[in-house]
């Protein structure tokens, strides 16, 4: 019966251990190109549970870029100025 509430803790501690140094649950890296020219600088970032804006500053004019979250695909466009 010790052996068993002695493996059992150990077990327990382990889990712990690996829940906690690992990253967050849903947490997934995600890359995504823009494919924006030469020059170009993210001037911002805003985020909701259904797209993400970036602020793109560009030398020929500002827009902002929509990117669905779940997928990191490109949905839209906003220009600020041409």
């Amino acid at each position: 019966m010790g052996v068993l509430i002695v493996g059992g803790t150990v077990a327990l501690a382990v889990l712990l251990v690996q829940r906690l140094g690992g990253p967050p649950a849903g947490g997934a890296v995600m890359s995504v190109s823009l494919g924006e020219a030469e020059g170009a600088r993210i001037a911002g970032i805003a985020a909701t549970d259904r797209a993400l804006a970036i602020w793109v500053a560009r030398p020929e004019g500002e827009r902002v870029i929509l990117v669905d979250p779940a997928s990191g695909r490109r949905t839209g466009e906003i220009r600020l100025r041409d």
